[in-house]
């Protein structure tokens, strides 16, 4: 290259500016064949995924088909009519308020609408309406019924574990709550209210519910569903949560939640249960005792064989010494006293 095009340079660590020119452009072929190669690689993972959800949409559609066809009243080789051939026979359906309910809106957006919870009805009305030629909720057992709803509604957390739930093992279905045409409660379809729908069959709740102290659930302050999942959980009596009773009673009752650096022990192991009845007592907060001390004194004690190892219980027991949350005031738990004074 002749000496008189290259720019004058003066001290060492210049780069000529033709040099200079050349590997930038250089770099710009470079990031250009990079942003065309992820372009194609984007392009590429796209129709992949477009191809695995068609794959898993076809599936599911399949396994779907299948749980149909294994229901009483369906008609296998049946194709589906639509919904307005529905509605030309089952115009009461429509006209109870059903046009407000959320399933109503599915039937704008699924081209199959009543058939997908009823199955494919070409046999139903070439039958002339035949009853047995199409999947009847009145026929179905309450297991068979709640399949049927969980084909859509099994993907939701709150509906996982319904299955396994403690409901459906004692024959209460889906339908017991819900209706899925004409329900009377706006929330959730239920049939009735919520406390009264658990009172139907939770009699001994129902007469705790009415102690003079208890969760407000008679005035709404407070829902069974707020501490129970109706359609299962993974741990008893369907609490909802999965490391026993006290995280669900630490969800409102935020100043016993802990951790502590001092713990007491039948709140750590136990659990709230082992001093309070959740849902209503004769004794002020929810006390199992009318007293207390009578709760302390379970553990605290001199007598031989009745106290709890663990337990210590450094004075007497005279009447002066058991008024015990006058000095221990802290009894779930302190940050700051091994014997809970603060």
């Amino acid at each position: 290259m002749p000496t008189k095009l290259l720019p004058r340079i003066r001290g060492a660590g210049f780069i000529p500016a033709l040099v200079r020119s050349s590997i930038t452009a250089v770099l710009a072929l470079l990031l250009l064949g990079n942003v065309r190669w992820l372009s194609a690689q984007a392009g590429s993972s796209s129709k992949d995924s477009d191809s695995v959800a068609s794959r898993q949409e076809a599936k599911q559609e399949k396994h779907a088909a299948k749980r149909t066809s294994e229901m009483p009243g369906a008609v296998p080789g049946a194709t589906y009519v639509g919904s307005d051939t529905c509605k030309s026979c089952h115009d009461e359906i429509y006209s109870k308020h059903f046009e407000g309910t959320p399933h109503f809106a599915l039937l704008k957006e699924n081209a199959h609408g009543c058939e997908d919870c009823h199955g494919p009805g070409s046999a139903h009305v070439e039958g002339g309406g035949d009853p047995a030629k199409i999947i009847r909720f009145s026929q179905l057992s309450p297991a068979q019924a709640s399949q049927r709803c969980l084909q859509c509604h099994e993907s939701s957390l709150e509906n996982v574990n319904f299955s396994r739930s403690v409901h459906l093992k004692n024959g209460v279905g889906c339908l017991a709550c819900h209706s899925p045409h004409h329900a009377t409660e706006s929330d959730y379809l239920l049939t009735n209210k919520q406390i009264l729908l658990c009172y139907g069959c939770h009699a001994t709740q129902k007469a705790e519910f009415a102690r003079p102290y208890r969760h407000r659930v008679d005035v709404g302050l407070i829902q069974c569903s707020d501490c129970h999942n109706p359609h299962g959980t993974l741990v008893g009596r369907q609490l909802r949560t999965a490391a026993g009773e006290f995280p669900v009673c630490t969800n409102c009752h935020t100043e016993t939640m802990g951790p502590f650096a001092f713990e007491h022990v039948p709140v750590k192991q136990e659990g709230c249960t082992s001093c309070h009845t959740p849902h209503g007592s004769t004794n002020p907060r929810l006390l199992r005792v009318s007293q207390v001390n009578l709760l302390c004194l379970q553990c605290h004690t001199l007598t031989p064989g009745s106290n709890v190892p663990e337990a210590p219980s450094f004075h007497n027991q005279n009447a002066k010494y058991q008024a015990c949350t006058m000095c221990h005031t802290q009894i779930h738990g302190s940050n700051f006293d091994e014997f809970f004074f603060r």
